[in-house]
């Protein structure tokens, strides 16, 4: 009896040791998986932390992306309103621009009658004052009458080019001036020194100083001085030449005529 209780006891033994053995390879495999589970949420984890930072960055890109935008946009706000500022100042430009074209047109149609008038009047001048650089005085009235035929000269240009022949025409009037002339002395054709005292007096001396006359308006023609003038004149040619200090000199001058 106590050598069957004691197998029993023995195979009872041995079942719960079998029994023991095969709860824990359970129970080692169970906690594998376990573990085997943990390691991919902890893996998942991870990867979604690294998609939420990256998702994170990339907002704060696009966000600060946003904010240099929006401020480019502020930027181009202001520079479109200063532009429309500048296109409507350039506008009411344009507008005067217009008006002054149209003006600028009626003005001329009207600038060229009077410059051929002018110079009609300058030529008429030229030809009833005394005959001192008269080759060059109507050299540059041809010119200026050439000119107005031209296309490539504005008349603006024109204008200013009759002005200032009218400029020149009224500085004769102001100096002395000497140049070499060749004028019909007693039938002969002499070398002379011309002497002009403004538009007062117009003299000439032949060069070997001996004989002398002077312009007569009356008459318009050269008149024999005698030889009273002789060292007179011959001093105005000095000073006319920078050769000697201004004086007193005796010329022969007409008198005024008496207003009509």
């Amino acid at each position: 009896m106590k050598k069957q209780r004691l197998k029993a006891v023995a195979l009872t033994t041995a079942l719960s040791a079998g029994a023991l053995m095969g709860s824990v390879a359970v129970a080692d495999e169970t906690l594998e998986q376990i573990l085997q589970v943990g390691e991919a949420k902890t893996a998942m984890a991870q990867e979604s932390q690294q998609r939420i930072d990256r998702l994170a960055q990339e907002t704060d890109d696009l966000l600060q992306q946003f904010k240099v935008v929006n401020k480019e946009i502020e930027g181009l706000r202001t520079y479109n309103l200063q532009l429309e500022r500048q296109i409507e100042a350039q506008l009411r430009v344009l507008r005067d621009l217009d008006q002054s074209i149209e003006q600028v047109t009626v003005i001329e149609r009207q600038i060229q009658p009077l410059v051929m008038d002018m110079l009609d009047a300058l030529e008429q001048f030229v030809e009833l004052d005394m005959p001192f650089h008269l080759e060059e005085r109507r050299a540059r009235l041809q010119m200026l009458r050439d000119n107005q035929d031209r296309a490539d000269i504005s008349v603006a240009e024109k204008f200013r080019q009759v002005l200032e022949a009218y400029r020149i025409e009224s500085e004769y009037g102001r100096f002395l001036d000497t140049y070499r002339d060749t004028l019909e002395v007693d039938g002969q054709e002499r070398e002379v020194n011309i002497l002009r005292v403004g538009r007062i007096s117009l003299m000439y001396q032949t060069t070997d100083t001996e004989q002398q006359g002077a312009w007569d308006k009356e008459q318009e023609a050269w008149v024999p001085l005698d030889d009273s003038y002789r060292n007179h004149i011959l001093k105005g040619l000095r000073i006319a030449r920078d050769q000697a200090s201004q004086d007193i000199m005796m010329l022969p001058v007409q008198a005024p005529e008496a207003a009509q």
